[in-house]
């Protein structure tokens, strides 16, 4: 039986940091590239856990209004066969726990900055087009094969030292072997407080649609601290817990991103 999960941390808040505008944040401008290690595991509803492990390398060039960036991820999956990254099940689960490892899949995006309000606290409004190849291999259970697009809106309102941000979105799924996938919005609200001018420590709520009619929507919590230790270097930490059967059950990771 084929059945669909959700968005593992690596989909959804993973990027959510990486990709939370700079200016809104960090007021950095030209070429960064941010590493990592993401680890998730869950059972989504089964009685094995799946272990995902996701190290991404994401190039991202900001120029006027706007930014562009780009993510090559290798995925490495522990567990019973029925859970890819991205939150999809390919195939049967089996009673054997496997592990498959490769190429995830590869993101592209680019954000506009559409509204800039004045002042010390002002209204960001973000606009941000997502294409997600299929090149992690579906047959090793890392992926669809398929394309998937997004569309989304971001927006940040500073008030002194906290900093509230939402996303709202949409995402159209490829055509996958054997898959039916409804296309679904999906959203996250929350906030990033600066503790010192060099550290800042927030809260990220994702919330996604059911990919299928018997699935689970998406519910999870990021909490994060992000610390700028020199003009040139900015390292991340954080958790994830998930609270549905369309989450991991948790996860951690952390990133170095190297500001030129």
């Amino acid at each position: 039986m084929k059945r669909i999960i959700g968005n593992t941390i690596q989909a959804s808040a993973l990027v959510a940091l990486i990709l939370v505008s700079s200016q809104a944040i960090a007021g950095n401008s030209g070429l960064s590239f941010t590493t990592g290690l993401d680890y998730s595991s869950g059972k989504y509803g089964g009685t094995q856990s799946t272990d995902i492990t996701y190290i991404p390398l994401t190039g991202k060039y900001e120029t006027g209004r706007w930014i562009f960036q780009l993510t090559v991820p290798y995925v490495r999956i522990t567990g019973p066969g029925n859970v890819t990254q991205g939150g999809i099940v390919l195939r049967s689960g089996r009673t054997t726990r496997t592990t498959e490892s490769g190429l995830g899949d590869i993101v592209a995006g680019a954000t506009y900055n559409a509204y800039a309000g004045n002042g010390p606290d002002p209204l960001l409004i973000d606009l941000t087009g997502k294409v997600k190849f299929g090149t992690a291999d579906e047959k090793k259970g890392l992926g669809t094969g398929s394309n998937d697009y997004a569309a989304q809106v971001d927006m940040y309102k500073g008030m002194g030292q906290f900093t509230a941000l939402g996303t709202v979105g949409y995402k159209v799924f490829g055509n996958a072997p054997g898959l039916k996938l409804d296309n679904v919005l999906y959203g996250s609200v929350g906030g990033v407080y600066k503790i010192s001018q060099q550290t800042s420590g927030g809260l990220i709520l994702d919330l996604r649609q059911k990919v299928i009619s018997t699935g689970a929507s998406q519910r999870d919590v990021t909490a994060f601290i992000s610390h700028k230790i020199n003009q040139d270097w900015k390292a991340q930490v954080y958790a994830v817990n998930g609270f549905s059967n369309a989450s991991p059950d948790w996860g951690a990771g952390a990133m170095l991103t190297r500001i030129f």
